[in-house]
């Protein structure tokens, strides 16, 4: 895209020139010009420009005055113009990213017409930076907080492993064991770090190494001493463990 340039200067001579160096320029395009400080500050709020070349002298408000009164938040990229070079040092103290001398060449004009091109990249990069970040963060709010599926990764192969299909997991060394209907499936996890990535309305670690499908649940047997015996549809026994005791009693009492 191009680079929306607008020319603020109260000389007509010298807006003449800059337009004519830009209208020689790739990928620049001129807006709008400006003759003073009031209509630059109507003309850049309406057009939103990327770049300014901004005369310091100008009747009633200079180009600083300009500056200062633009949206600071979304200001363009500047390069001043003026016939008096102690405005020089102000110029760049506000950021300007170069300082036209009048009277300027051709080749001076180019040399901060590149800074304004570099300066312009940067800003883009910066924005589709940030855009992106955006949505990446948009995505993961909208994103379910739980996973829906595991990937597991044997042989060569690439397995995916519905949530919901998983009657219940137990630990194997430095994997864990998917059980499924009819099916298990060993996947590089620690019991721990899956549980976080599970829901916990759905799951329930019901023992150190054990982790169950809520919906799985056929009966509990109370055994000696308060422990549990975990009865699934399938016929499957599972221990709880006295430490976890308590998420069976808050499921329990969720249930009712």
């Amino acid at each position: 895209m191009a680079i929306r340039t607008i020319i603020i200067d109260d000389e007509p001579l010298a807006r003449e020139k800059l337009r004519d160096f830009l209208d020689n320029e790739n990928g620049v395009e001129v807006v709008a010009e400006c003759r003073d400080g009031k209509e630059a500050l109507l003309t850049v709020d309406e057009e939103k420009p990327d770049l300014i070349f901004l005369d310091v002298q100008m009747p009633e408000m200079d180009g600083f005055e300009v500056l200062e009164n633009l949206d600071q938040e979304h200001l363009p990229t500047v390069i001043f113009v003026t016939a008096f070079d102690q405005y020089a040092l102000k110029a760049f103290d506000v950021h300007a990213v170069d300082y036209l001398l009048k009277p300027f060449d051709r080749d001076r004009f180019r040399q901060a017409l590149a800074r304004a091109r570099a300066e312009h990249e940067r800003r883009q990069v910066n924005e589709m930076r940030d855009k992106l970040l955006a949505l990446l963060s948009d995505v993961g709010e909208r994103r379910p907080k739980y996973s829906e599926r595991l990937v597991v990764k044997t042989a060569g192969r690439v397995i995916f492993v519905k949530v919901d299909d998983i009657d219940w997991i137990d630990a194997a060394g430095n994997y864990v064991k998917l059980h499924t209907k009819g099916e298990s499936h060993m996947l590089r996890e620690t019991m721990g770090r899956l549980e976080e990535r599970l829901d916990p309305d759905r799951f329930l670690r019901i023992h150190r190494s054990t982790i169950v499908h809520i919906e799985r649940i056929k009966e509990l047997q109370q055994q000696f001493h308060g422990d549990y015996l975990v009865i699934l549809k399938n016929g499957q026994r599972l221990t709880l463990s006295r430490s976890y005791r308590d998420k069976i009693q808050e499921l329990l009492e969720r249930s009712v």
